[in-house]
């Protein structure tokens, strides 16, 4: 907050929270807003119960990415359906909170994945408010650490097209941007990227 930070986002590696989770996470959600900044959370999937009593307890956005499109989905992610990605993000939206919702480019996907994916979050009832876009971080060890390089102007049309289909959402330059040179970040925020 000090050095111009105003929203703290606080993240798990869950599938999804436990009902004994909840007061703990309760209680940081209300630590951060005494501090006066905005809170986002990143949790994994959500019940409706639990979606609505972080947004009582002051959660601003959650943060819960479709990742692909529903039809490269299942080459990725195999704890959890596409359907149940939606669900959290319907939960999310009617318990009052913002949806940050995105995904990872150069998995190996398509371009037509890529565009689905985007599809999809523009079709959903409302944009969500955040649109991270995040670029395929090789971890050694992974089954993704082969893949091959995904060419910096098709990410940079990936930052575009969600632009273009998503007005007014604040779409994000996120994971890999370490790894672009500044030429390449300077082409995503002149295509659209906050």
């Amino acid at each position: 907050k000090a050095n111009g930070s105003s929203r703290f986002c606080m993240g798990a590696a869950w599938k999804n929270p436990k009902q004994r989770d909840m007061p703990y996470l309760i209680q940081m959600v209300e630590g951060v807003k005494q501090m006066g900044m905005e809170t986002c959370m990143t949790l994994g999937m959500l019940e409706k119960q639990q979606a609505e009593q972080l947004a009582e307890a002051g959660l601003d956005y959650y943060n819960h990415n479709l990742d692909t499109s529903r039809e490269f989905y299942q080459e990725i992610i195999t704890t959890r359906s596409y359907d149940q990605r939606l669900d959290t993000l319907e939960h999310v939206r009617s318990a009052g909170m913002k949806v940050c919702s995105g995904g990872i480019m150069g998995m190996g996907e398509t371009a037509t994945d890529r565009s689905g994916l985007l599809v999809q979050l523009a079709n959903l009832p409302r944009h969500p408010e955040s649109v991270p876009i995040n670029m395929l971080v090789k971890v050694k060890g992974t089954l993704l650490e082969n893949v091959e390089d995904m060419d910096h102007f098709e990410f940079i049309r990936c930052i575009a097209v969600a632009r273009i289909m998503m007005p007014r959402s604040h779409v994000r330059l996120s994971a890999g941007r370490e790894e672009m040179n500044q030429q390449v970040q300077a082409l995503c925020f002149m295509a659209g990227a906050n």
